[in-house]
């Protein structure tokens, strides 16, 4: 682990891994220092806010040294709500999919029906979840190599280890697989993204 000062009110916790990243998260979440206000977990890293009248960054950085997590700790979520997401799989790169999984069209949904998936951080905009597999062994896909302009709300796609559903129409270069009519991003709910950190996400087929 690396750690970087960020302003005199965080600091920057950098792994080798999610996996490593994410058992950091959980662990020094679950232990509850006093004056840590936030925990944001990354890909790779994550983000420590402290309450500077609480604690100081040098305080902060020998503590987060002293409950690293043993090497078994488990980064996924033990716990979490659950959702189940319905799907149309008529994404335009269900083939180039296929042809990475090694499998038909039709088994792709089949594989991503049957994976239980979980949010491990949100990132890119507000309500895009990073979805990672609970416990399945799935070949990683390539990001396209030109982006598109232009992605609708709703879409469905996987790139590198990672499912994610594009909250609102915008740029991405995710390989696309699908499309849902629920909202994963609105301002007037008390919560407005529907996938939070932790959240376990099921998807299913729906036909149009």
């Amino acid at each position: 682990m690396r750690l970087l000062p960020c302003g005199d009110r965080a600091l920057l916790a950098e792994f080798d891994s999610l996996e490593r990243a994410l058992a950091a998260h959980t662990t020094w979440n679950s232990t509850a220092h006093p004056g840590i206000v936030e925990l944001v977990p990354g890909a790779r890293t994550v983000l420590v806010r402290i309450d500077p009248n609480v604690t100081g960054l040098g305080a902060i950085e020998q503590w987060l040294m002293a409950h690293l997590p043993a090497d078994e700790v488990s980064g996924l979520p033990s716990s979490g709500p659950k959702i189940t997401i319905p799907v149309s799989y008529d994404g335009d790169d269900l083939a180039v999919v296929a042809e990475v999984w090694g499998c038909s069209l039709e088994a792709v949904a089949a594989r991503h029906v049957a994976t239980e998936w979980v949010c491990a951080f949100i990132g890119f905009a507000p309500g895009f979840g990073y979805l990672v597999p609970v416990d399945a062994d799935l070949h990683p896909v390539p990001r396209r190599a030109t982006s598109r302009p232009t992605v609708p709300p709703g879409s469905v796609a996987l790139a590198a280890e990672y499912c994610g559903i594009y909250p609102r129409e915008s740029p991405g270069g995710w390989q696309l697989i699908g499309r849902t009519t629920m909202s994963l991003w609105d301002a007037d709910r008390d919560s407005p993204a529907l996938i939070t950190p932790g959240t376990r996400v099921r998807f299913e087929t729906v036909n149009g």
